[in-house]
């Protein structure tokens, strides 16, 4: 008995290792943008800034990728200066380059060349003691698919109240 409980936590521990770990994420491109087609990726950063990154201060708000010459660039991404940082410190809004297969650069490259479409960051985590970003190929919504959406999730959560209103009243949950 005492083994399974030592292989449970072992599993769980196995688990939450796997699991990345969120640094930043970008609602606004969720909500402002139809996501088409995800890709993860690395980026290539400096000392100070990983070191800023593990203290979990970053901001993808304004960010957009853009590829110049089959190279991918991260812009606008604001990673703070480190605190205990020395004159070797980063400029905290510098690009950044993405690390993709030629092949994938070459397939995004074609797609963002298409009219309405984007290339947006949707989250910045940790795997494996790396530090990836999540991007994203993505066309513009309308104002009155942006309400559509908002509607729906509405729509959505008052159902789910609904059932479980429901569900406590005849003691299922």
């Amino acid at each position: 008995m005492a083994k399974e409980k030592v292989k449970r936590k072992a599993a769980k521990a196995d688990e939450k290792a796997a699991r990345p770990k969120m640094i930043a994420q970008n609602k606004k491109a969720r909500h402002d943008y139809h996501i088409l087609d995800t890709y993860e990726c690395g980026v290539v950063l400096m000392g100070t800034e990983v070191k800023s990154l593990r203290l979990g201060r970053a901001s993808l708000v304004d960010g957009f990728v853009q590829i110049d010459g089959h190279e991918a660039w991260l812009h606008n991404i604001h990673i703070p200066e480190y605190v205990q940082g020395t004159w070797t410190n980063h400029s905290a809004k510098r690009k950044r380059k993405l690390l993709l297969h030629r092949a994938e650069i070459d397939k995004l490259e074609a797609k963002s060349q298409e009219t309405g479409h984007t290339l947006v960051p949707l989250a910045l985590y940790f795997k494996d003691s790396r530090v990836k970003v999540e991007i994203a190929l993505a066309k513009g919504k309308k104002e009155y698919d942006k309400r559509q959406t908002l509607r729906e999730k509405q729509d959505l959560r008052e159902t789910n109240r609904a059932i479980s209103a429901v569900r406590r009243r005849q003691g299922i949950a």
